[in-house]
């Protein structure tokens, strides 16, 4: 039993584990010879006390295991605030380059209940005369259904990640002119960092949130051009987000174009406390992008967070009717030969957004890869009590097969009982 209690406080809280069948085995290597010595160490899969190896599944989703949702979400907060702050191998200089946090919204598809507010910041009735709570279910439901424009919400999601993309081109363009500089040449004095996450709103529309940065021609390395300010980045942020287009497929004889919200909010991130009427801090910009990593179209499906084999399974889930009706909507129009390019049915889950929910450039930060290698090279170098790398000296022979997921009934139980890994709150990230 201890051995088993061992291998389970390995995952970490984890509750749905993949299980893999094999072994690995270090062997030492002769440096002057080059010739396979002994064995340094051994593991397989049939001695311990689970029967397979546990691993951890690396779910970002909440819903599907808050323990490793908790863990990318820190893993992304770092992220993020190296590419503020500095850190993780960014220069701390980074706090000079000029910053915003912005967030770009989707377009109206229909008149939705929601929470007006007046210029006081008070709460005013909704559009069908009700004055909803914050927890009311009917928030981001269309007053009527019928007149809602399900298709085009359901696309506008599914072009959103290229909208984005047609996005950062204007914004490089809009930056150089202001600069007085071509196209061409505005590489060789500055470059636009950024990292985002996207988000679903309650009426099932993905919108983005993103720290966007002006740094020098060598990203957060080097200093940006004396032009480069705040005020110039959100002119241009706002200049390229008028005029970013996309477009869409053309159905029933209605050629569509994909464009952002008119709600677009571009604030700078100050070092100053943030409580909603004041300028960001950075560590308040990390925090609020990396809460929103963890989540997918759940806040508008409910249970709904994995794909769809057939449109029948929606019977047994408990979900709302506009969140029903977006499904099905993605999962007829996924049927459209002119559309299959769009994958709708295998995103009919996600409503459509089959995009990656936090991205970054190559420059801005770390990478959530080698924040895993990070940790990974921590938890072996304190499994084998040796916190120096062996890596030019071993040869490493492995071979895994996929055995199953999750934990059986006992090892559930006994896993619940269980109180955190020692040391796991302090591991690098």
């Amino acid at each position: 039993m201890p051995t088993l209690v061992k291998q389970l406080r390995s995952l970490g809280g984890c509750t749905q584990p993949v299980r893999l069948d094999g072994h690995r085995t270090e062997h030492a290597i002769d440096t002057r010879t080059g010739e396979i010595g002994r064995v340094l160490h051994r593991l397989d899969s049939a001695t311990l006390p689970a029967g397979n190896l546990l691993v951890r599944c690396n779910n970002r989703r909440t819903s599907r295991c808050q323990s490793c949702a908790e863990t990318y979400r820190r893993d992304t907060f770092h992220l993020i605030t190296a590419g503020l702050r500095g850190g993780k191998g960014t220069p701390d200089t980074v706090t000079r380059h000029p910053k915003v946090f912005a967030t770009f919204t989707a377009p109206g598809f229909g008149p939705v209940h929601n929470r007006p507010t007046d210029r006081r910041g008070a709460v005013r009735a909704c559009r069908c005369g009700q004055l909803h709570g914050a927890d009311d279910d009917s928030l981001g439901t269309p007053l009527d259904p019928v007149t809602y424009d399900y298709e085009g919400a359901v696309l506008w999601n599914a072009h959103a990640g290229m909208l984005w993309r047609r996005f950062s081109i204007y914004l490089r363009r809009e930056i150089a002119k202001r600069a007085g500089l071509t196209q061409r040449d505005f590489q060789d004095f500055a470059r636009v960092s950024f990292a985002k996450v996207a988000e679903f709103q309650k009426r099932g529309a993905v919108h983005f949130h993103a720290v966007i940065r002006i740094d020098g021609p060598d990203g957060g390395d080097s200093e940006p051009p004396y032009w480069a300010t705040t005020e110039l980045l959100a002119d241009a942020i706002a200049s390229a987000t008028a005029r970013a287009t996309v477009l869409g497929p053309v159905l029933d004889g209605r050629a569509r174009t994909f464009a952002f919200g008119e709600q677009l909010d571009v604030r700078p991130i100050r070092s100053t406390d943030f409580d909603g009427t004041t300028e960001l801090t950075e560590r308040a910009v990390a925090s609020y992008i990396a809460k929103y990593a963890t989540k997918g179209a759940e806040t508008t499906t409910g249970a709904l967070d994995r794909p769809l084999k057939f449109i029948a399974e929606l019977a047994q889930l408990e979900l709302s009717d506009h969140a029903r009706n977006l499904v099905r909507t993605a999962w007829r129009l996924g049927a459209i030969k002119a559309l299959e390019h769009l994958r709708l049915r295998a995103w009919a889950h996600m409503l459509g957004f089959r995009g990656h929910f936090s991205t970054k450039t190559r420059h801005y930060s770390t990478t959530l890869g080698a924040l895993r290698n990070a940790r990974a090279e921590w938890r072996r170098a304190q499994a084998t009590g040796d916190a120096t790398s062996e890596a030019d000296t071993t040869l490493v022979l492995s071979h895994w097969v996929f055995a199953g997921t999750g934990l059986s009934v006992a090892e559930a139980w006994l896993a619940a009982s269980l109180e955190p890994a020692p040391g796991t709150e302090g591991e690098p990230t």
